[in-house]
């Protein structure tokens, strides 16, 4: 068994950790390409239902990893209709199963943040006759390193997620295991120090990736105000 120290240069250690960071960067940009204007059509737009579906999109923030990865498996395996793609036991398989996890989280997120803008831009974008698509699409340009923290909070539900990547993944070493399901196999066998590695490295990543979104809100906002 390796000493924690020395555990930190084990290639098989940054292996798992590239393929996490692709898995869940390649999720958090499908589910934003989504989500985002999802989220701000149903904050600008006035329809039969708005109110129903902002409930749905906050409920499903809540959805169970087990029972999304579960609808994933049975859609992508053999006898599903998608089985014939091959996919399941892929890196694709669970980037699908974090953006169906991830969309109602930023589309929700979003939401809040663009009729936050929206109360205070509406009167203008009307008067100037912006229709309601073009008049979301401002408001997500207008606002758009405030939805970092929206992309952001995606991003660590994807990072974090166990259940429903082990369902369709498989956790194959090499192949599927990410770091959350990389530290639940090697504590169980009692590989403390390469599943401390990995907490650590996921713990560093995710503070990374939040201090550089805050110092890049922070320089936008000075220079543009």
């Amino acid at each position: 068994m390796q000493e924690f120290p020395a555990v930190l240069l084990d290639a098989r250690l940054w292996d798992i950790v590239v393929l996490s960071l692709e898995v869940s960067l390649a999720a958090v940009g499908l589910a934003s390409v989504v989500g985002l204007p999802l989220g701000a059509a149903v904050a600008v737009w006035r329809f039969p239902g708005r109110r129903t579906l902002i409930v749905l999109l906050n409920a499903l923030m809540g959805l169970p990893p087990v029972v999304v990865g579960l609808a994933v498996y049975l859609l992508l395996s053999r006898a599903g209709p998608l089985g014939s793609l091959g996919l399941l036991f892929t890196p694709p398989a669970m980037v699908l199963a974090q953006t169906v996890l991830i969309v109602p989280i930023i589309a929700a997120l979003a939401r809040q943040a663009v009729e936050d803008a929206w109360l205070e831009y509406e009167e203008q974008l009307r008067s100037l006759g912006a229709r309601e698509l073009h008049a979301a699409l401002t408001v997500l340009w207008d606002i758009r390193f405030s939805l970092l923290t929206v992309v952001l909070a995606g991003l660590g539900r994807a990072s974090a997620e166990v259940g429903a990547v082990m369902i369709v993944g498989g956790n194959i070493d090499g192949v599927t295991r990410v770091m959350t399901t990389a530290i639940a196999l090697e504590t169980s066998k009692g590989d403390l120090p390469l599943a401390l590695g990995l907490g650590v490295v996921l713990i560093g990543v995710v503070v990374a990736l939040n201090a550089a979104a805050f110092l890049l809100k922070d320089a936008a906002q000075r220079r543009y105000g």
